[in-house]
């Protein structure tokens, strides 16, 4: 089972190591010590715990997109050249690039510091991850 120290945990979840010990505390994270006797939390209670605390579908929307992978943020750079913009967005620790047209971005009136929400349909999506350790030595 993967564990993940708290300071690990609070950055994955962008909150502070506080509120990841106050979480294992009040028992939102299933916590232990690990052999070096520091304190880790479980990576399935983890997931669970982001799940929880992500938006829901807002079913106000009259509109239904096909698309799931959404990241809301700040606008952090704009450079129009000619009829193309380059807009790049910061969600929490994540830097989203979208390219597009000058008019594009005119029409949305994207400016440094607007709130913004790239919404990505991508059929190729690649995952990478720390190769797993053999513990059968």
């Amino acid at each position: 089972m993967t564990h993940f120290r708290m300071r690990e945990a609070a950055q994955l979840l962008g909150v502070s190591d506080d509120t990841i010990r106050r979480w294992a505390h009040d028992g939102l994270l299933e916590a232990s010590r690990d052999d070096a006797g520091v304190q880790v939390v479980t990576g399935r209670s983890l997931a669970q715990r982001i799940t929880q605390l992500a938006p829901g579908a807002d079913t106000s929307d009259p509109i239904v997109r096909s698309a799931r992978n959404r990241f809301t943020g700040i606008v952090t750079g704009i450079q129009v050249e000619g009829l193309v913009a380059l807009v790049e967005l910061q969600a929490g620790p994540n830097r989203v690039v979208s390219l597009m047209t000058a008019e594009a971005c005119e029409d949305l009136a994207l400016e440094v510091g607007s709130r913004a929400t790239a919404i990505v349909k991508a059929t190729q999506v690649i995952l990478e991850a720390a190769r797993p350790i053999d513990t059968q030595e």
